[in-house]
């Protein structure tokens, strides 16, 4: 289990304020790292971090809105030098195409794709200044894959993080930069746990092969693979975590 220690790392997790962003903080720290929690709600921030504290976990906070490439650079320079940047930060708006205005589709699209490129960017030029490797792990979905209605710019934005952890990719292998992406399938988070006991959310259920619902803890070994040296021939890589749905027949 060697290569998946993450001792003497230290990870910037954004959207970490809940759901899965505070369950990767958890999982990496647990794997031997420092975190950095990222997110808008500095309470919450607070709250993780002295629950990781009583783990022995060290981390620190930094409040962060990822549409704001002034609020990305100030986190990044709080944070301080990182190895491993998991872009989780996302929002979804459920509403008809037609009826989907524009500023519900920029809201979507900005949190989820231009704020992952944001902060991609600023730790790539800190790293690349630094003559350091550095990981990062983007969170995207197999919306990004396949698509339902309703979400028409989650599914944009998430399909647009896929292609742009590919050429990122291509592009900072030369500096040792490694850039991968998880896309989960349906996990059930404090958000969402009352939907999947609802008949559509039964219904979601028995289209996914395995017939259950996935957890956070599910995506553990993605993550450690991907933000590990375990990952280290990896780059470019997009990791299906989904029960086996996006190769059920349509």
């Amino acid at each position: 289990m060697k290569p998946f220690n993450l001792t003497g790392k230290t990870a910037l997790v954004t959207g970490a304020s809940s759901g899965l962003g505070s369950h990767f903080a958890k999982c990496l720290g647990k794997a031997g790292a420092a975190v950095v929690l990222a997110a808008r709600r500095a309470d919450r921030l607070q709250s993780l971090q002295a629950e990781l504290a009583k783990a022995s976990i060290e981390a620190r906070a930094v409040e962060l809105d990822v549409t704001s490439g002034d609020a990305v650079s100030a986190a990044l320079d709080a944070a301080g030098p990182i190895d491993i940047l998991v872009n989780n930060a996302g929002i979804t708006i459920v509403k008809p195409a037609l009826e989907m205005p524009e500023k519900d589709w920029d809201a979507v699209v900005d949190t989820n794709l231009r704020g992952a490129w944001l902060m991609a960017q600023g730790a790539a030029k800190r790293w690349v200044g630094d003559k350091r490797p550095g990981v990062i792990v983007n969170i995207g979905s197999i919306l990004g894959l396949r698509t339902i209605g309703q979400v028409a710019p989650y599914n944009a934005s998430k399909a647009g993080l896929i292609h742009l952890t590919q050429v990122l990719a291509m592009e900072w292998a030369r500096y040792r930069i490694r850039v991968n992406a998880i896309c989960p399938g349906y996990i059930e988070t404090e958000m969402n746990s009352d939907f999947w006991k609802t008949p559509g959310g039964q219904r979601l259920i028995e289209r996914i092969p395995q017939r259950r619902i996935g957890q956070p803890e599910h995506l553990d070994g993605a993550l450690l693979l991907l933000a590990s040296d375990a990952g280290e021939f990896m780059t470019g890589s997009v990791v299906t975590v989904d029960g086996g749905h996006t190769v059920n027949s349509l």
